[in-house]
């Protein structure tokens, strides 16, 4: 049986982990003690190790060949001393009865189940001579060492910058057997909770944050003599989370606040900005405290005493990402206020602790349950409590910003981004696995449809509702590993419905949606030809009019939707249609004329990305049109002009 610690988390792989930088080298050296329980049903007759360095050892890793299929090579031009590795140079289970064993010596080799590619060696194997029974546990002793990749995805260096991330050998997941994944670049990364014990040793006078809460710091040159470099040690220890992150630079400025609210846990928050940033401190808690704030209103209080933000250096490529107790913003040296530059990117990071800190779900098979679900309650924050957001434009090289304060942002469009997802809708599904999307719009499903999926949903039914589906997701499945119908289960009880036909058409489909108004008409009723018998008749019903609507649906997705008819009187007419068919036709026969037809007038689907066409009237309003959009380029391109005049 595996423990169960004091937050409720499953103690099932723990580490405890020494570890020594050598900043001359861009190297890491460690040693790890790995007990692991095995919390399946099945006996484990082998191990699986992630080293995700590999990734970033020669051009052949599956992760930069998926990069470079669609046209991103970042190491093409690369010297040597660009690459990264990881190298496992003693792996020993420590048995029961005091012996070891040696598993270098067994079968210890480089798998590639995923894609075949045998120059992948970002997952390792090894054979088990006795098997680690269900409920057993097995100890095992890695030794290693890394490379630092030079700047690069997720992890890396930049001058005297480390962010250290994905670094130690670490076991897949034990389920019905083992749930262990390749390194792709599309995808992040899926493991057990556990507790964490670890000692980093880095120079001397460096700031250092990591994951969970700092214990010491000793200095054990002293004890190697005076010539000996001077380093210092820093122990950080966390129960219940599925990684750890750290981070070490001589140049941070470091910033402290406490986030407090009655009948949740106090929070440390803990800040280190470059110092050419320093003077967006406070915002960067504003984005940490409305993520603590809102989303253990809605969800459930952060458990964490910690959480520290790192603020990554110019051109370094580590920005926006998120692990246990800690995770990267990024900003600008230029960033207006009221654009949410850099609250968004710490909101939505801080987010992560909620939706992949928790709630665990494998991040490299259905990513959508945390960052699609994290960015449709990041947005939702950002409405509530970062107001207000104008649109902002950055010119010369993305360098200088221009904040457009006549253009607040909207949730429904802007902050899902609705606008980036348009421009490739059907390039795939959501439910297709993470690492198999097409690499140049994987965030399309994985982020940008799965938030305008659920604001859809919250549109059918409320907000209220869904916080309710998110709530409860969020209770029945902290500290476990979710999958897809865990959610739509919840969605289905919470709701009172079956969602089958909803995730057909919104799920499982790459289908895109489009529905038009394609013709209104409102004219007097007449009536010509025969009557009874042979006499020929003309009439016009005195004061009458038929109005015609016909709706059409231009795309192969398939949705419920109104259509809306307003009258001259003020009078409005609604119709519910299916939706199924091509096109469907409604009559109204009114003593006034119909002025206006819309389909989805509340717009309830926000995948209907096409919404230009979804309205007609029966007189034209382009004269009011043009002379709006016309005084809004005069002020743009004088605007422009008086920049232009200012720079020169």
């Amino acid at each position: 049986m595996v423990p169960v610690g004091q937050l409720g988390a499953p103690k099932t792989a723990n580490y405890d982990i020494d570890v020594t930088l050598d900043p001359g080298a861009r190297t890491i050296t460690g040693s790890e003690l790995i007990t692991w329980h095995n919390p399946g049903v099945i006996a484990a007759y082998s191990i699986r190790l992630h080293l995700y360095w590999n990734a970033f050892r020669n051009t052949r890793s599956t992760y930069l060949q998926q990069r470079h299929l669609v046209g991103d090579n970042p190491f093409a031009d690369a010297d040597a001393d660009a690459f990264g590795y990881s190298n496992v140079t003693k792996l020993i289970r420590l048995n029961d009865d005091g012996t070891e064993t040696d598993l270098m010596k067994a079968d210890f080799r480089a798998i590639s189940p995923d894609d075949q590619n045998k120059d992948d060696r970002t997952l390792w194997a090894v054979s088990l001579k006795d098997a680690v029974q269900p409920g057993g546990t097995m100890r095992l002793r890695v030794e290693w060492t890394g490379k630092f990749p030079k700047n690069f995805d997720r992890t890396g260096q930049i001058g005297n910058y480390y962010f250290v991330s994905q670094w130690f050998p670490k076991l897949g997941v034990f389920e019905a057997g083992w749930t262990a994944h390749q390194f792709w670049a599309n995808s992040e990364f899926f493991a057990d909770f556990g507790d964490y014990d670890v000692r980093m040793t880095v120079p001397h006078g460096w700031v250092l944050g990591a994951t969970g809460v700092e214990q010491s710091r000793t200095d054990p040159s002293t004890a190697l003599g005076a010539s000996a470099p001077k380093m210092t040690t820093f122990r950080y220890t966390q129960e219940g989370v599925h990684d750890f992150a750290w981070t070490t630079s001589p140049d941070f400025i470091e910033h402290r606040q406490q986030f407090t609210l009655p009948g949740r846990p106090a929070v440390n928050i803990r800040l280190l900005i470059q110092p050419e940033h320093d003077y967006l401190a406070n915002r960067h808690f504003a984005g940490a405290v409305a993520a603590l704030k809102y989303y253990g209103e809605w969800y459930g209080a952060y458990p964490y005493p910690t959480l520290t933000i790192v603020d990554p250096p110019y051109q370094s490529e580590s920005g926006g990402m998120e692990y246990p107790t800690i995770f990267t913003a990024g900003t600008r040296w230029l960033s207006p206020r009221y654009s949410n530059d850099p609250e968004y990117v710490v909101l939505h990071e801080a987010g992560h602790q909620f939706w992949y800190g928790m709630v665990a779900n494998n991040e490299v098979e259905f990513a959508w349950l945390d960052e699609g679900i994290n960015e449709y309650s990041d947005s939702h924050v950002q409405d509530v409590a970062l107001q207000p957001n104008y649109l902002v434009q950055r010119f010369f090289g993305d360098f200088i910003p221009w904040q457009y304060r006549d253009i607040p942002l909207k949730r429904a469009t802007d902050t899902n981004w609705m606008n980036t997802y348009r421009r490739n809708p059907d390039r795939d599904s959501i439910s297709v696995p993470t690492a198999n999307l097409w690499p140049g719009t994987h965030q399309n499903m994985s982020y940008h449809k799965t938030a305008l999926m659920l604001h859809t949903l919250e549109r059918m039914y409320t907000w209220e509702v869904m916080q309710r589906v998110m709530s409860l997701y969020f209770a029945r499945f902290k500290f476990k590993h979710p999958q897809p119908d865990d959610f739509f289960n919840t969605l289905n009880e919470v709701t009172g419905k079956d969602h089958k036909w909803f995730i057909e058409q919104v799920y499982q489909s790459s289908n895109t949606f489009d529905y038009s108004i394609d013709r209104l008409t409102s004219e007097a009723i007449e009536t010509r030809g025969f009557a009874e018998g042979t006499e020929f008749k003309e009439n016009t019903e005195k004061n009458m009019f038929r109005t015609t609507v016909v709706v059409r649906r231009l795309q192969a997705g398939q949705f419920p939707v109104d259509v809306l008819v307003t009258f001259s009187n003020g009078e409005q007419a609604r119709e519910k249609w299916d939706g199924r068919g091509r096109w469907a036709v409604f009559t109204f026969d009114k003593p006034v004329k119909a002025v206006s037809a819309q389909v989805d007038p509340e717009r309830v689907l926000l995948l209907d990305t096409y919404y230009t066409n979804n309205s007609k009237t029966t007189e034209p309003a382009n004269k009011a049109a043009a002379t709006k959009w016309s005084l809004r380029w005069m002020v743009w391109l004088q605007d422009l002009l008086m920049t232009s005049a200012f720079l020169v």
